[in-house]
């Protein structure tokens, strides 16, 4: 049922969804914006977020970026897009029963990929690589670190989108970034503590945990990527079901969807089999979280906060779901036919760092010549076709013809 919160006089009355928990992020309660603003008449600080994120740049990019799979080798494919509109999905169906706040859960997730380099992991690793190689050297004021695609995509919404008269990046509120900010090294988390005066990455040095929305969001990431690696990895030929049949978890759920549909085969077992992990992880999550929930005993975000990480699997479920993610490291992401793509694709990131360090007037970014964090951001910018065009127009030749 809608709700009314706060209308401002004179206008319509805010829209939300369904009633929040003590223990959920209660939008009027934020921490703020890092530059203050009025707030919209009839959405709320989150709701805000969640649009904001959607109109911006980078969101629009997440389409010709890569999960598994590059971009020029089918349609079919998850992107980075997909992949966060399933993130989304499956944290509001999570967050509902809970109590949680839908409208953040929706915000972190659609954000939470935003600073992802062209490429997948292997364009991030070959990215960190080459920051990391110029350790040592500085990057305007700062000493050149590696390159981390979440502290990455903080670095868009802060800094790099450039919408807005009066600041730069999105001015989103404070809960959503810090659910961005999903993994940060201690390094990286002391640099950024001196540049943010909000101590978005405090939890990195302090200890501690962010809101149940944020941790709600990076555990429906590990859900849906296992999911849909599953169905992308069937579907490129490199996984094939008698492996699958080695995995508990999977073919648990492939017997259950054959004992309701004895003559079910081909993509529409496949499909159903998925569908019965995903519920079931689903359902698991919510029950041994309102469990945990009920055990803290926490009312409120402060102690949320305070406290160790209480959206979970539980452990029988954790161990199947580790041994899942075991399998996909071993037999697509590490498959020769993944690495070799992987490879020709580091090069290209390595090429065209090396090239627009170099050649400053190539790399089409603001600041000074030797600022290797603007060719970073550069980069990381790109999708996987541009970054390949790219790659073909200053070396003569393309690695994915």
């Amino acid at each position: 049922m809608l709700r009314c919160v706060n209308p401002p006089t004179g206008s319509l009355p805010k829209v939300v969804g369904a009633p929040l928990a003590p223990y959920a992020a209660h939008p009027e309660n934020s921490r703020g914006r890092r530059f203050p603003e009025p707030e919209a008449p009839t959405r709320t600080a989150y709701q805000r977020d969640r649009d904001r994120i959607i109109h911006s740049t980078a969101f629009r990019r997440l389409v010709y970026k890569t999960q598994v799979f590059l971009n020029h080798e089918g349609d079919l494919f998850r992107t980075r897009m997909t992949h966060s509109l399933e993130v989304a999905q499956l944290g509001r169906s999570i967050a509902r029963p809970l109590g949680l706040n839908e409208d953040l859960v929706e915000a972190i997730a659609l954000a939470h990929d935003l600073g992802h380099t062209p490429f997948g992991h292997a364009g991030q690793d070959a990215l960190n690589a080459c920051m990391r190689d110029l350790s040592g050297r500085k990057a305007g004021d700062e000493d050149i670190a590696g390159f981390e695609h979440n502290l990455q995509s903080l670095r868009v919404v802060d800094a790099l989108e450039e919408r807005y008269p009066s600041f730069d990046g999105l001015n989103l509120t404070f809960e959503t970034r810090e659910g961005i900010l999903k993994h940060c090294s201690l390094a990286s988390a002391r640099q950024l503590m001196r540049q943010d005066e909000t101590g978005v990455a405090r939890r990195f040095i302090d200890g501690g945990s962010p809101t149940l929305e944020a941790q709600l969001c990076n555990l429906a990431d590990e859900i849906a990527y296992n999911a849909h690696d599953i169905d992308d990895g069937v579907r490129s030929g490199l996984l094939s079901w008698e492996q699958l049949q080695e995995v508990p978890l999977f073919d648990r759920y492939r017997f259950q969807a054959l004992k309701s549909h004895p003559n079910l085969a081909g993509r529409r077992l496949l499909f159903e089999s998925i569908r019965l992990m995903l519920s079931d992880q689903v359902y698991d999550v919510i029950d041994h979280t309102r469990q945990a929930l009920a055990d803290a005993g926490v009312r409120h975000v402060e102690e949320v906060r305070a406290h160790p990480v209480l959206v979970a699997f539980s452990a029988p479920m954790a161990r199947e779901s580790a041994q899942l993610k075991r399998f996909l490291f071993q037999n697509l992401y590490r498959h020769p036919q993944v690495q070799e793509t992987a490879d020709r694709a580091q090069r290209i990131v390595r090429e065209l760092f090396a090239a627009y360090l170099a050649q400053p007037e190539e790399r089409g970014v603001r600041g000074d010549a030797g600022n290797a964090r603007a060719v970073a951001d550069y980069i990381a910018g790109m999708t996987d076709r541009f970054a390949i065009r790219e790659h073909a127009r200053l070396f003569g030749s393309s690695l994915f013809p």
